[in-house]
This record gives C-alpha cells, sequence and structure tokens, in this order.
C-alpha cells in the first residue's frame, strides 16, 4: 500500500520468491501509467515488474477485500488520509508496517494507532525497520531487515514472505524501540546534513553521530522499556549511520540544504519528496514532554526547523553539550 520509492522497492521484494500481489496506489492516473511502461512512472523507474503477478487498486476497501496481509509503505503524514476512506474492517488482517515516522497530530506510533483506532491484535502487527534505502535494494545490494513484533512466530513467518538472495531478516521483539528508533535516525540524519550544509566537517560529524546513538538509547529506555535491544544492532547504530551518511538519504539531504541557507519551506518544495524527520522532530518533541530525557540533538533540530532559529547559532550552542 504506497507508490513511492521504498513501496516500490518493497514491492520488488515481495516478488521475488514467485508469489502475487494486490498493489494500492491512490491515483489511477498513476497505475494506468505504470501498466503501460512496465515500471513506476514517478520513482525507480529502472524496475521492471512482471504486471501479469500484480493485481492494482485505486480503491482501498476494494484491496482490503482481497487482501490477508496488508504492507504499509506510505510517508506517515498521509497515512490518515490513506485510510480515512477506508470502511472495510481491517482488524483481522496481518498488517505490516513499513513506515519510518509517527501519525501527526496523534503523536502515537504507527503500531499503535492501528491497534487502538482499527482493533487490530498486537500478535498481527509487525514492524520493518533497518539500514535500508530504497535505490540500493532496488539495485539487489546485500541489506538487512528486521521485523519486530510481540509474535516470534509471526515475525519469522513476514520476514520469510521477504526473504531473498539480497534481503537477509533478523527477528525482533522490540516493536516499540524499533519504531522509535527509525523516527529519531530520521531526526539526526537532518542534524548531519545541516552540519555538512555548513561544512562543519568529518571530525564534528563523527562526534555528533556518537552523541546521537547516546540520544536515542536514553530516549528509547525511557519510551519503549519492554523489548531486547542492543543499540549497537543493525536497526538502530546501522540505520542511524547509513541515513546520516548516505548520497540516498533524503533526510540528510533536507537538513543539507537548510545548512546552505534554504528555509525549511524552499528545502521541501525543491526536494519533492517527504523527508520524515521534519515531521518526526516535532512528534517526538511533544512525546518528550512526558519523559523529560535530555536531547540536546533534538532540541537544536527543533529550534531551527520550528522556532526558526539560525542553524549555525543553534550547532554552535549544541557543541558545548557533546562529548
Amino acid at each position: 500500500m504506497g507508490g513511492g520509492s521504498w513501496a516500490t522497492a518493497l514491492a520488488k521484494v515481495c516478488l521475488e520468491r514467485g508469489r502475487r500481489i494486490n498493489w494500492y496506489m491512490r491515483r489511477p492516473e498513476q497505475i494506468e501509467k505504470f501498466q503501460e511502461s512496465g515500471h513506476n512512472p514517478s520513482y525507480l523507474q529502472n524496475v521492471d515488474f512482471d504486471l501479469s503477478r500484480i493485481n492494482f487498486y485505486s480503491d482501498i476497501n476494494e484491496l482490503v477485500e482481497n487482501s490477508d496481509a496488508l504492507l504499509f509503505v506510505m510517508p506517515s503524514p498521509y497515512l490518515k488520509s490513506h485510510l480515512e476512506k477506508l470502511t472495510v474492517p481491517i482488524s483481522d488482517k496481518i498488517v505490516i508496517s513499513a513506515i519510518k515516522g509517527i501519525v501527526p497530530d496523534e503523536n502515537v506510533l504507527i503500531s499503535e494507532y492501528f491497534q487502538t483506532k482499527y482493533g487490530v491484535n498486537e500478535d498481527n502487527i509487525i514492524v520493518v525497520s533497518g539500514p535500508t534505502h530504497a535505490e540500493e535494494v532496488s539495485m539487489e545490494r546485500l541489506s538487512y531487515l528486521t521485523f519486530a513484533c510481540h509474535s516470534s512466530e509471526m515475525a519469522k513467518t513476514a520476514a520469510e514472505w521477504m526473504a531473498c538472495d539480497y534481503i537477509k531478516p533478523i527477528i525482533s521483539d522490540d516493536v516499540y524501540g524499533v519504531e522509535y528508533g527509525a523516527v529519531l535516525k530520521n531526526v539526526y540524519a537532518i542534524a548531519a546534513g545541516i552540519c555538512h550544509g555548513m561544512k562543519c566537517g568529518d571530525n564534528f560529524q563523527a562526534v555528533l553521530i556518537s552523541n546521537a546513538i547516546k540520544e536515542m538509547n536514553r530516549f528509547l529506555s525511557a519510551a519503549a522499556e519492554n523489548g531486547t535491544r542492543d543499540i549497537n544492532s543493525s536497526v538502530y547504530l546501522g540505520d542511524l549511520l547509513v541515513t546520516s551518511y548516505s548520497k540516498f538519504s533524503r533526510n540528510r539531504l533536507f537538513g543539507s540544504m537548510i545548512g546552505k541557507g534554504y528555509s525549511v519551506k524552499a528545502a521541501q518544495v525543491e526536494m519533492e519528496m517527504v523527508a520524515e524527520g521534519y515531521y518526526g522532530t516535532k512528534c517526538i518533541t511533544e512525546i518528550n514532554k512526558k519523559y523529560g530525557v535530555n536531547m540536546p540533538i533534538l532540541e537544536t533540530v527543533y529550534n531551527v526547523l520550528y522556532n526558526k532559529q539560525w542553524a549555525k547559532r543553534e550547532i554552535k550552542d549544541l557543541t558545548s553539550k557533546l562529548e
């Protein structure tokens, strides 16, 4: 469910083992162009698909009726608008979330939203995350995905659906930790991008990211106590590293433009893609009012993005708080 680059990459993964998929895209014209060309007309155009194994839907209710498992792959700010037309119950479905964000305005994790709003059992909700850029997955470069679920058997089932030569699955029970980590790494990637745009240099970037993983760990320890976690695992530290350093990272690009002097709005318009960290910054800041965790990097990014503070001054103030 979704028509962006990450959705396209995961659709390719799901088709690797010869099965059929149902694919929901909101815009009928995108589906028409897809069917004419054999590839997504807007994202990852180098990936060709066997259309005989895809059932396309622009009607979300029709798709849900004909599907047992729902893989949500759209930016978190659009989730509610996608679901507002949903009238078919999904409480009996397997829900897999590859959304690396929080539901804006609700300030709840995606898994919590499906539990409370749609009555999906927590054992039927799987969160997929890890250091995986859609571009590299589409090129079949070796990638590791973590499947987190309160039910280890359900996590293994979802992992089997997506395992292939270039996707290696990892099973986890740290559902909320994995979700929060996926949000925070985008926030820290924006910080890394701001510093890159300001030409702060690799030495300081190393200090920033080493402090970021400690800041993430402090928050996860407070907000996601249950679950087995090693903060140095690929789904936490690995995802933070690739999002902060990779040329494919849209959050790093967004931050870099801010560091070069772009306004927030100008950067968003020029990118023509959603930087999840922009929304995640506000959500985590509001959630942290409950926990009071010391998060100077988050505060710096929030001041730049939402309080319209000068990035150079904010980063200079941040340097005295890092170690």
